[in-house]
């Protein structure tokens, strides 16, 4: 007792500081108030095979108070199917000693302890004391219920799992009543009212721009109400849902009269979940399921009484049933049965079959899942899972199932894999030869995954990995193949070596490049490239490089794994060739944009000012240093600009400000420009937009103007004693000195200082000004006439007396810290709020809306990984029927998993051809543009009408006579260069070709697209 006394003294530190620049993308998903909850909390995890690996793995990156493993066991070469942690050279050793130091390097804020014990002893009652939350993983049921009695009755949470080959358990009990304070983890919503009842059930009626998004029994308080004041700040209301702009609140008749103006703000309420008082004593005899596949409704029951089952095979037989073996099956599901008479035999022998089976991809799963459930009781955010979950993957298994010989142990790292698959399958994986596109979160986890597979390890296979960036900071959270001293190295290298030392078979057959997919580098990645893969993985970021591999994978016919996360959100599809849609196929809809003359005039939100400061960022620091450097470099810039641009006074003043009026010799002189453009931003701007609409101004209708969405704005006035005015000058300053490479200064006694002493000229508004108030409106431009800008023009010296100068635009970078680039942004969006009287935000919320951050978790990339490998053992089999695959979405917050069939791939027709997006028209032999023409004539009776090749219009019915008499005799590879006036680069060995055709009654055709071989 002592040893568990003194550890329980050593995890009682100081909790520290949660460190932005680590855990940013997190902390978008969690909250702080959630992160400092985690970092109070000492999780204990039992059983280090590879499950208890990949939930302390997920545990360590996300950041609680410490971690402590307990398996004394010895490692054995089968350990390695799955536990990435440990290397050959560990066999013989405990397994959490063994596990502890690679655990250790993945957060330094999270100590990771090993509780010892020796072999044979298992975990007892009174080691699990000092923690608050117990994980077992692969524990007997007898054990696992011994644990669980004594964490019920003491509010300590537990959570027992498994893996057994294509099949997981879970199980949780955070006790009989656990709070949670945020079920969804969904943004809480906020909307502008219009009207409210007086009344008994008083209706609030909102804004009918944008829908109220609420739901019955949320709650919601108010703010900036006129006439019934007593609504703001009031105690959260319920509602009742009335319609999509509509709500009720309860009483109001009490309340004063409602003028005009207000805002609801949803309050997400703490929520007592009841896990119906089960401890698992009670729970085995009446569980309750939660369902993650409703294709599957009736498996759970089966896999209850099988789990348990081969607990007690385990006691009577001290081993697992064989693989594939007939007589211990038979025993397994005699023993099942007993415990369900109606349990499904068939699901029962598989689960027999597989019980020694040890699959990397069911480990991610189940270890994501179970990860997120242990830090929904360290932080109490999100839903728990109520309260057994029951998964498997037995779509996976090989269309020719294995024989018992075949899955026979051979003394293999792989026999945990060979005793679901066979060695047959497990060769194939060895040969597979895939393209990874992406080494970071999703990339990282994909590459752990296959090196724990043997993916590409026999002498034909190889894995491509391809990515630009290079390891920052802010991926260490969930990249958790790189260290702290990875940073400034290229993701692919640094990941492919980190799996290579965890399977060394890999070693040379991952080939590493960091040149980004797309057009410019169709050299690289050309046919003879992608017709040595066997299929290609995405783990991209973006959906305009997921859509060019998309349409790479169509033209090489390859199959494609596309996944994606975001925060707790994460979804997994499969495109198979001449099978599926692909992944353009269907879009998601685009982002509703904010109105320019909102941002611009009228913001009443803190992303309207976020965004406004992002565009002055750009106007300040950027675009004006860019067209200071084309005058400087280009020849007859001005002029090419005067001619074709409608801004010309705006852009010679701009160049004339950079370069001459406004040009810094000295950082003091780069304070004055910042005191300055603070005058002009947030004072001269606001007084000439309320002297132009001034604060009673009405309508044409004699409705106020400044109501509604439009919010009057006040002027700020210059205090540099106001820390936010302050920051403005400070990040402006600096940014300005970066353009001229003067050296910048952070001292605020030196920017208060000369701030100070500025005298600013007095601001006279202007008349006449007309103000963009609706979209549609035109917005002025100053115009001048020729000899004012050719006055203007006389002030820029000539490019020649600047020779070999220039300066240097701001690179926005949202990463690094000590830049100034948020904290520019922050300021001035803060700033702008102030004018509107709109709530600021912190820096860190700023930097999310500025950046574009995708909230991301450890927990669900591991998971989602998972899915994407589960479906990748049915591509290596090459399944060819739609109801083989799967497509999942998952939402480990609510928890929710949803599994549906692809959708298959659309079938078009022209005359008797029936065609989907996987069929093409090829010619071959470089033909020339008469021949191709008359194809489609003869073969199709179509006749074409136009002829288009990338951007190159080669011809059209209407081209005249002579060029196309010039042109239908060419060779297709000739006419592109003639018309582009570009040479087909050495590389390319076919063109793309667009036609538009017509049939004999002159309706247009749509046919597959054209492949010209050259």
């Amino acid at each position: 007792m002592s040893d568990t006394a003194n550890l329980a003294a050593k995890m009682d530190i100081d909790e520290a500081e949660i460190d932005e620049g680590l855990y940013s993308r997190q902390l978008y998903v969690l909250g702080h108030e959630a992160m400092k909850k985690m970092a109070a909390s000492n999780v204990l995890i039992v059983g280090l095979n590879g499950l208890g690996a990949e939930i302390a793995k997920n545990v360590c990156l996300a950041g609680v108070k410490s971690v402590t493993l307990y398996d004394p066991e010895p490692v054995t070469l089968q350990d390695l199917s799955s536990q990435y942690l440990l290397r050959e050279e560990d066999i013989g050793k405990p397994r959490a000693a063994a596990t502890l130091p690679r655990l250790s390097e993945l957060n330094a804020y999270v100590p990771v302890r090993n509780l010892g014990g020796r072999s044979g002893q298992e975990i007892s009652v009174d080691m699990i004391q000092p923690f608050q939350v117990v994980v077992l993983c692969g524990a007997s049921y007898e054990k696992q219920l011994e644990i669980n009695d004594w964490t019920h009755a003491n509010g300590v949470h537990f959570i027992s799992a498994e893996a057994r080959g294509l099949f997981g358990s879970v199980f949780n009990d955070f006790g009989p009543k656990f709070t949670c304070v945020d079920t969804t983890g969904e943004q809480a919503l906020t909307g502008m009212i219009v009207s409210v009842d007086k009344d008994k059930e008083g209706l609030v009626t909102c804004l009918d721009e944008t829908r109220h998004g609420l739901e019955d029994g949320d709650f919601v308080t108010f703010t900036e109400v006129q006439g019934m004041e007593e609504l703001n700040g009031c105690k959260p209301r319920k509602i009742s849902v009335k319609g999509p702009y509509t709500f009720t609140i309860g009483d109001t008749s009490d309340f004063g009269d409602y003028t005009r103006g207000g805002i609801f703000h949803q309050v997400k309420m703490p929520k007592i979940i009841e896990f119906a008082s089960k401890s698992l004593r009670e729970s085995l005899k009446s569980p309750e399921f939660f369902i993650t596949d409703f294709a599957k409704f009736d498996r759970p029951a089966t896999l209850h009484a099988g789990f348990q089952a081969l607990s007690r095979f385990k006691k009577q037989h001290q081993r697992l049933p064989r693989a594939r073996n007939p007589d211990d099956a038979a025993a397994f599901v005699s023993l099942a049965k007993k415990i369900d008479a109606d349990a499904d035999e068939k699901v029962l022998t598989e689960l027999a079959y597989q019980a020694t089976g040890d699959l990397s991809p069911i480990i991610a799963v189940i270890g994501g899942f179970v990860a997120q459930e242990a830090l929904k009781a360290c932080s109490a955010k999100f839903h728990p899972m109520v309260q057994h979950m029951f998964f498997d993957s037995l779509e996976s298994l090989p269309s020719t199932l294995p024989t018992e010989e075949d899955c026979k142990p051979i003394g293999s790292r792989y026999d945990g894999q060979i005793a679901v698959f066979g060695k047959e399958f497990q060769e194939k994986i060895a040969g597979h030869r895939q393209f990874l596109v992406g080494a970071g979160a999703i990339g990282c986890e994909m590459l752990k995954n296959w090196s724990m597979m043997g993916l590409a390890t026999g002498p034909d296979g190889k894995i491509h990995v391809t990515d630009l960036d290079t390891i920052e900071k802010s991926n260490l959270n969930r990249q958790f193949l790189f260290r702290p001293k990875d940073l400034g190295k290229f993701k692919s290298e640094v990941a492919a070596a980190a799996v290579s030392e965890m399977n060394p078979a890999l070693e040379g057959h991952i080939l590493c490049k960091q040149e980004p997919v797309g057009q410019s580098t169709e050299n690289v990645f050309d046919d003879d490239f992608f017709g040595a893969l066997d299929g290609v993985t995405n783990a991209l970021d973006n959906v305009a490089a997921r859509q060019y591999m998309d349409q790479r994978c169509i033209l090489y016919e390859k199959p494609l794994l596309e996944s994606g996360t975001m925060g707790t959100k994460g979804n997994v599809q499969v495109v198979i060739p001449h099978l599926t849609e692909s992944y353009s196929s269907s879009q998601d809809p685009p982002e509703k944009q904010t109105l320019s003359c909102t941002v611009k005039n009228f913001p009443n939100a803190i992303t309207h000012t976020i965004e406004w400061a992002r565009q002055e960022f750009d106007a300040m620091f950027v675009k004006p240093i860019e067209s200071v450097n084309q005058y400087l470099s280009e020849p007859n810039y001005l002029e090419n600009s005067l001619k074709y641009s409608g801004q010309q006074r705006e852009l010679v003043e701009q160049i004339v400000s950079y370069l001459v009026s406004n040009r810094p010799l000295t950082f003091e002189e780069c304070i004055v420009w910042a005191r300055l453009q603070f005058e002009e931003k947030f004072n001269n701007a606001i007084r000439q937009l309320l002297h132009s609409l001034p604060k009673d101004h009405l309508t044409s209708t004699g409705q106020p103007f400044w109501s509604g969405p439009k919010r009057a704005p006040d002027p700020l006035a210059f205090n540099s004693s106001d820390p936010a005015h302050l920051a403005f000058i400070v990040a402006a300053a600096n940014l300005h000195a970066f353009n001229y490479g003067l050296r910048g200064e952070t001292d605020p006694s030196a920017f208060k200082k000369v701030a100070d002493s500025i005298i600013v000229p007095e601001f006279m508004p202007k008349s006449g000004v007309k103000i963009q108030i609706n979209e549609n409106d035109t917005v002025e431009r100053a115009t001048s006439d020729s000899d004012d800008l050719n006055d203007l023009v006389k002030k820029l010296p000539p490019p020649s007396s600047l020779a070999g100068f220039r300066l240097t635009p701001v690179e926005f970078e949202k990463d690094d810290d000590t830049n100034h680039h948020i904290d520019f942004i922050t300021a001035a969006s803060n700033l702008r709020a102030l004018n509107y009287k709109i709530p600021v935000a912190d820096r860190h919320a700023t930097k999310q809306i500025a950046g574009k951050i995708i909230p991301a978790i450890a927990t669900t990339t591991a998971l989602v990984v998972g899915l994407v490998c589960l479906e990748l053992y049915k591509i290596i089999d090459g399944k060819r029927k739609l109801e083989e695959y799967k497509n999942g979405f998952v939402n480990l917050a609510l928890p929710f998993f949803g599994f549906s069939e692809p959708i298959a791939a659309i079938k078009n027709k022209f005359g008797n051809t029936e065609w989907t997006l996987w069929d093409r028209i090829e010619f071959n032999n470089d033909p020339t543009l008469k021949e191709f023409i008359q194809w489609f004539r003869s073969t199709h009776a179509l006749d074409v009408t136009m002829v288009s090749q990338g951007v190159s219009m080669l011809w059209s019915s209407f081209t005249d006579r002579k060029k196309s008499a010039e042109r239908l005799p060419m060779k297709f590879s000739k006419l592109v260069e003639h018309v582009s006036k570009r040479p087909i680069p050495p590389h390319t060995k076919h063109l793309l070709v667009e036609v538009m055709l017509m049939d004999e009654e002159g309706e247009d055709v749509e046919v597959p697209f054209i492949l010209v071989r050259i």
